[in-house]
């Protein structure tokens, strides 16, 4: 260790996070949901903190400070889950299963098919199409199960 004069990195709390007062945080993060989960603003693919800043009227510290603080990630990675959860109820919608990958992508606000595969096979180990075909394989037989015990109890 002593070769390349290494240290210990240590962790310091950034001092604007810790001088941010709790009512700010709150109003910022009540914000942030009311503008993720009722305006779904995630759809559109150049949705960043920065925008989100300037629609809730405060700096870029001040969200990533709260988004930090509060959802324990980044702001990235909190809108990406948000896309994310948005593909999977597309995906596994009978509706809206006729769309191809690319339209469930653009229709949950990432801005390229490379991207959001990415993120579904980082964040759930397989790829969208094969989480897909699972999930409906997986109702179609416990559908048929439901079925045969059925037609066993009518007997």
């Amino acid at each position: 260790m002593s070769k390349y004069n290494l240290r210990e990195k240590k962790e310091t709390p950034a001092l604007y996070r810790t001088a941010i007062k709790r009512e700010v945080i709150d109003e910022i993060c009540e914000q942030i949901l009311r503008k993720m989960i009722v305006e779904k603003r995630y759809q559109d693919p150049l949705f960043n903190a920065q925008m989100l800043a300037q629609e809730i009227q405060t700096n870029v510290r001040y969200v990533s400070a709260a988004v930090s603080l509060r959802f324990q990630t980044n702001f990235p990675t909190l809108i990406a889950g948000y896309r994310l959860r948005e593909a999977v109820a597309l995906m596994t919608d009978k509706r809206t299963r006729h769309l191809t990958m690319a339209e469930i992508s653009a229709e949950a606000g990432f801005a390229n098919r490379q991207s959001f595969y990415s993120s579904f096979y980082k964040s759930y180990g397989k790829s969208p199409k094969q989480y897909q075909n699972e999930f409906f394989a997986k109702i179609n037989t416990t559908k048929g199960r439901k079925n045969k015990n059925e037609s066993i109890n009518e007997s």
